[in-house]
């Protein structure tokens, strides 16, 4: 596993996940952001192949992060009133990339269907697992569609590098593979709440293919 695995811990991303919806199941954008900063570290503990995705993740934290710290801020309290002011503003460009919040928070949305599933694949899995075959598997059927041939192909050659599936569960730093397994069964309920609202919210306002 790559360095900077022991800063990763599944907790704080339970954690956070956990916060994210509120009782008018509206997605809090903080939460979400800090979720995300876990998962980047998860990303970096994959390798230095995965840094493509948690750099562009990183910047795309970044851009949301300069959206909650600006004079409209509480325009971005949750994802519902950021798709609300910027469509009602025009903010939002249909027809090339822009650095709208809607833009950037689709490209986290993507990402976040994919480790949904991985970590999905790693909790249902056997002891002895592949791990690559996880990674690979759920990667091509989710945010493989949105990458170029030259990516895709360098990824399925460094899935092969993965350790089995409990070597990789323990690295996770919540305890014995088992331990992981059942905080994956706590934490994922509320990832993939979060992704169905968002997907939902896109979807409704035709922006699930924005540029």
């Amino acid at each position: 596993m790559a360095e900077g695995a022991e800063t990763f811990s599944l907790r704080e991303v339970l954690v956070a996940f956990t916060a994210c919806v509120s009782e008018q199941r509206e997605v809090r954008v903080d939460p979400y952001l800090a979720g995300w900063k876990g998962l980047v570290r998860f990303l970096n503990c994959l390798g230095t192949i995965f840094s493509f995705i948690s750099k562009d993740a990183v910047t795309k934290i970044e851009i949301i992060e300069n959206y909650r710290n600006s004079d409209q801020r509480e325009k971005y309290l949750t994802v519902q009133s950021m798709v609300e002011y910027e469509l009602a503003n025009g903010l939002v460009d249909l027809q090339k990339r822009s650095d709208s919040g809607c833009r950037t928070l689709l490209r986290l949305h993507r990402a976040l269907h994919w480790l949904q599933m991985f970590l999905e694949g790693l909790r249902t899995g056997k002891d002895n697992s592949k791990t690559s075959v996880i990674c690979s598997e759920t990667y091509n059927a989710s945010l493989a569609n949105y990458h170029p041939w030259i990516i895709r192909k360098a990824a399925g050659v460094a899935f092969c590098a993965l350790p089995t599936r409990n070597t990789f569960l323990e690295t996770m730093n919540v305890g014995t593979a088992e331990e992981a397994v059942a905080m994956l069964g706590d934490a994922l309920p509320y990832i993939c709440e979060v992704y169905k609202i968002t997907e939902e919210l896109y979807a409704q306002h035709k922006l699930l293919d924005l540029p």
